[in-house]
């Protein structure tokens, strides 16, 4: 065997190995890869999301992949609780233990590649042996279309029914303002704002902004609160920012006034690896600017209105208008306390669009099914359809490059929604045998 084999070269091997029924740990146990993952760009494993069938039954989790099985220890991810996730550790070469131990004391077997070596790694080829592309090829573009425009009918089903569930539980605009914090934090902040917004609700906010009060001090409440309860403070940092501005000492010093001592501790937020624009200070911050400007009737009225009285077409700029933040004094030039930015936009018109197709729009569609208001209900979904392209994340990518597909069919934002949609309920669940796209070739087939 080649000494100058790559990690690269081990990463395609394993992409090749779905379906492959005679797959054996070093451990001895039966393994059959289900969905092989998708490539991982932050930190931790080379691959999420993977499906594996053993003789425990379907698991689901991460996949790290090395040349050697010894470079997990090597490379200290027994010491990582980013790693504790995984499910197996793939490796060409075993020269270890039968299992390796994760951060959280689970032991994970290893899968040795060598022995299912068919042909010359240097000759290896990226393709997997996932059967969708296949399937994809044998359709024409109308088809396709519609597989992908139905998929994201049913996301924007599937999230309505959660805000129309939570809406029976919790007070309308709690429910939004909790989703817009979800929506705020991204994938990899998404928990802790949700658990800021719960622990810190709405109307306990919104009390501080009543009143003769300057839109400045409002701000500065709103801010030290938020911040403060998110434990995201200078003063509750583990490295604190020593800096000579008076805007952190007047949020400390509110923060202190205000008698809160419940913070959500820094350890849960993810601040490696964190574009930042998608810094959490920087998102929360922009929360405040949406409570303030929404003070005066309430943002669930104000986002129904908006989108009661947005035209089909290129009405979508006002609702991103609406949703666009710019800040000014301090947190113009910053991204957190004591590291500068020269962006005072904190949330911008490409944010906006996915608050507003992931967030606004099935919500007002659930709140127009608890309020009677159908021609409201009409006009958020008429709009989600409308709704064009928004920025590519990377589910998306990974979705486009597993079919094969041109880029230039993902032309809507209902369209890259079905792609997400299609991804997280059968791709990563393992149902390739549920998918549609096997029937609709069928179909195909049948009319030819």
């Amino acid at each position: 065997m080649p000494n100058n084999i790559t990690e690269r070269m081990v990463v395609e091997m394993w992409q090749r190995l779905m379906g492959e029924a005679e797959l054996t740990t070093v451990g001895g146990e039966q393994v059959r890869i289900v969905y092989p993952g998708r490539k991982n760009d932050s930190r931790g494993a080379d691959f999420r999301d993977a499906v594996i069938a053993t003789g425990q039954g379907i698991i689901r989790g991460d996949i790290e992949v090395h040349v050697k099985s010894s470079d997990w220890q090597a490379h200290r991810h027994h010491q990582d609780p980013a790693y504790n996730r995984v499910i197996l550790h793939v490796v060409l070469k075993h020269n270890g233990e039968a299992t390796i131990n994760l951060n959280n004391g689970e032991k994970v077997p290893v899968l040795a590649l060598d022995r299912y070596l068919k042909e010359p790694l240097s000759h290896s080829s990226a393709c997997s042996n996932i059967p969708c592309p296949k399937t994809v090829k044998g359709l024409v573009y109308d088809k396709l279309a519609e597989f992908l425009d139905s998929a994201g009918e049913e996301r924007f089903s599937a999230k309505a029914a959660e805000f129309q569930a939570e809406l029976t539980q919790v007070e309308a605009g709690q429910c939004l303002y909790q989703g817009i914090m979800g929506a705020l934090g991204y994938t990899k902040n998404k928990l802790p704002m949700l658990k800021l917004a719960r622990s810190l609700p709405l109307a306990t906010l919104q009390s501080m902004t009543q009143g003769k009060i300057s839109e400045p001090e409002c701000l500065a409440q709103l801010q030290a609160l938020l911040l403060g309860t998110a434990g995201l403070l200078s003063s509750q940092r583990q490295n604190r920012h020593q800096e000579d501005e008076g805007w952190i000492d007047k949020l400390e010093g509110l923060w202190t006034a205000s008698g809160h001592t419940k913070a959500i501790s820094e350890d849960e937020w993810h601040l490696f690896k964190v574009r930042p624009n998608n810094f959490p200070p920087r998102r929360i911050v922009a929360m405040s600017y949406l409570i303030r400007r929404y003070r005066e009737r309430g943002m669930v009225e104000e986002v129904v209105n908006m989108i009661n009285e947005t035209p089909i077409g290129q009405g979508y700029l006002r609702l991103e208008k609406g949703f666009m933040v710019t800040a000014n004094g301090y947190w113009a030039n910053h991204f957190d306390f004591g590291l500068n930015s020269h962006n005072s936009t904190l949330l911008g018109r490409w944010r906006a669009a996915d608050i507003i197709v992931n967030v606004l729009l099935p919500f007002t569609f659930a709140w127009s099914k608890l309020n009677s208001q159908p021609e409201v209900g009409r006009r958020a979904f008429d709009l989600y359809c409308s709704y064009p392209k928004l920025g590519v994340n990377t589910v998306e990518r990974h979705m486009i490059k597993q079919l094969e597909l041109n880029s230039r069919l993902v032309n809507s934002a209902q369209r890259q929604q079905g792609l997400i949609h299609i991804y997280t309920t059968l791709c990563r669940q393992g149902r390739c045998q549920c998918c549609r796209l096997s029937q609709l070739e069928a179909r195909h087939h049948i009319q030819v």
